[in-house]
């Protein structure tokens, strides 16, 4: 992994269009999520201009205190629609973060971001890019397209989780807190509530429609009463589709028969002559005589060449008297009767009436047919009718019992999921330097009171030590704990989670020795289906990483501001590093020791795992 720091702005090399990347597999063969590839942030915080490459698995950023490490959780979150803080931009008057989001074919995030115009680059990947100004105007682009940031952070449910010492939004809420309980129930119990769901959705709308009909019969049978006489008008003028562009065609031939007439006679009179002997000896030749004459001169020749053009113009002369048969019959059927004309004009003066009544402009008599069509279904939601209403509340009632069926049974598979949920989250958190917590779900089930999501209000709860009581989680832990809860979760839905890219600020507060080796073994075993990034200050967390990044800060004697660089580290360079973060010197020998066990026991879990 290459890790690119720059002080000013760089372009980059032109791309070759190539295939669209095809995300390679974890190594226990599950089906890769996808991943963030590359993220550039500038002018956020004490960062210039940093261009990071991200790896696959898990990737730790460690620094100094104040180094501006969490810049890099800030970055994230801001690249995925979060809040704009005016306060991070630097003095230049621009803060900018771009991402690079390689995602297999059959992420719904491809779907999304077409219906926002955006392409992918090239390479097949998706561009993500957003700008902060120090007024605190911000703007987001998806695929080279701009778009509204809430479409950036719509799509960041499905990318990207952060949990961090203040960003435990996703955890605190029961909404979430009930979607986790009911992940962990299974397919079968997901499914069962789907149907749940459309049957809630089923029995709203039948409730509503009575209740609607109910209020404003006096309005609704007053709108009844005028599409009935609408419909009336249009069925006692039977139109047809297409009519009036046919009545108008019929009205030009009837009106301007005698010009036609006229037209018809001359054409067929110049192609084959007076065939009624009316019209005297002074015509000139018409052409079907004119072509005999050249057919016969052509053909009495022995010239072959002369002979075929003879056989054309026999052809010729076939043509010209089928036209003339043609306009013969057309002259015959040529009506100039006045009183059908009238007929037409009038027929045609009520459909005009139908559809400036009836119709938009433009329209047309399809227009009314289509009026009449919507009509009939408004008609039937209209009816106030005592039957009407019978059948109504019978089926809102049925709609009922089938919500109250499926409710109960969506609450019975969250409570016999709850136990083991808690159980296995309580194990994880054993590890996490949290013994003595316990985890455990408040069920509060109202039938009498069913919503879009079933009869329950459920609530994650956490007595923190024996004899504590039980509180909401978000109440009764610090925000390091918290992070470790998170974690926890997160571990317990290892692969089942769809969210490709998970990010932790200092989950490992206020944990050591041990335990802070535990936190490195859960995320390094997440990180086996996602990817994961991580903000520690503690070595035994960084040993197991799959990629390290260092964040450095060295004044800027030019710009008279501290500056940030982001390196990647391995070798003897990831030695001193963990060597640092354990006694605080770069070159003791003792630290490099045991930064070098750390690193060895963390490579024979991870391989153990």
């Amino acid at each position: 992994m290459a890790t690119r720091t720059t002080t000013r702005e760089t372009r980059r090399p032109a791309r070759t269009a190539e295939p669209v990347e095809t995300v390679a597999a974890p190594p226990d063969g599950g089906t890769s999520l996808g991943r963030l590839t590359e993220l550039r942030i500038r002018g956020l915080g004490a960062i210039d201009d940093v261009t990071l490459e991200l790896g696959d698995g898990l990737t730790v950023v460690t620094g100094e205190t104040g180094a501006g490490k969490t810049m890099v959780v800030t970055g994230l979150t801001l690249l995925f629609g979060g809040r704009a803080d005016p306060g991070r931009v630097r003095a230049n008057g621009r803060a900018g973060v771009e991402g690079r989001l390689a995602l297999p074919a059959d992420s719904p995030v491809w779907e999304r971001a077409a219906d926002a115009g955006a392409d992918p680059d090239d390479d097949g990947t998706l561009i993500l890019a957003r700008t902060v100004s120090a007024e605190g105007r911000s703007r987001a682009h998806l695929g080279g397209r701009s778009v509204p940031v809430g479409v950036v952070a719509e799509l960041a449910e499905g990318l990207l989780a952060v949990h961090g010492q203040s960003d435990q939004l996703r955890l605190s809420r029961p909404a979430e807190q009930r979607r986790a309980l009911d992940r962990y129930a299974g397919t079968a119990h997901l499914e069962l509530l789907d149907r749940y769901r459309e049957a809630y959705t089923r029995w709203r709308q039948l409730a509503g429609d009575l209740e609607r009909r109910r209020g404003q019969a006096r309005e609704l049978a007053q709108a009844a009463d005028v599409l009935r006489h609408g419909l009336e008008e249009i069925e006692a003028a039977g139109p047809q589709p297409g009519e009036d562009a046919e009545l108008d065609a019929q009205a030009r031939r009837l009106s301007d028969a005698d010009a036609l007439r006229a037209a018809a006679d001359e054409a067929r009179t110049a192609l084959v002559g007076d065939v009624t002997g009316d019209l005297g000896d002074d015509l000139p030749q018409d052409a079907s005589a004119a072509l005999a004459i050249a057919e016969r001169a052509l053909a009495a020749s022995d010239d072959p060449t002369l002979v075929m053009l003879a056989q054309d113009l026999n052809d010729a002369v076939a043509v010209v008297s089928d036209v003339a048969g043609q306009l013969a019959t057309y002259v015959a059927d040529l009506d100039a009767d006045p009183a059908r004309l009238a007929e037409v004009m009038d027929r045609r003066a009520a459909i005009t009436a139908l559809v400036r009544k009836y119709a938009d402009v433009g329209d047309g008599v399809d227009g009314v047919l289509a009026w009449a069509e919507d009509a009939r279904r408004r008609l039937d939601e209209l009816d106030v009718s005592d039957e009407a209403l019978e059948a109504l509340e019978a089926a809102r009632d049925a709609a009922r019992t089938e919500v109250d069926d499926l409710g109960a049974q969506v609450s019975a598979g969250r409570r016999a999921a709850a136990e083991g949920f808690a159980a296995e989250v309580g194990r994880e958190l054993a590890g996490l330097a949290m013994k003595s917590a316990r985890v455990s779900f408040s069920i509060e089930s109202d039938p009498d009171a069913p919503g879009p999501e079933g009869i329950d209000e459920v609530a994650l709860l956490m007595a923190a030590h024996p004899g504590a009581p039980p509180r909401p989680v978000h109440k009764g832990a610090s925000g390091g704990e918290l992070s470790r809860v998170m974690l926890a979760i997160e571990v317990v839905f290892a692969g089942a989670d769809p969210v490709p890219v998970m990010v932790f600020d200092e989950v490992d507060a206020g944990v050591g020795g041990q335990a802070a080796g535990e936190i490195g073994r859960r995320l390094a075993r997440l990180a086996r289906r996602h990817q994961v990034v991580v903000v520690t200050h503690l070595a035994q967390v960084a040993a197991f990483a799959d990629t390290h990044l260092v964040v450095d800060k060295s004044p800027d004697t030019g710009a008279g501001v501290t500056a940030t660089d982001i390196r990647a580290v391995d070798g003897e360079d990831r030695v001193r590093e963990l060597a640092r973060m354990l006694s605080g010197l770069t070159d003791s020998d003792t630290g490099q020791a045991h930064a070098r066990e750390l690193l060895a026991v963390a490579a024979t879990a991870r391989a153990a795992a």
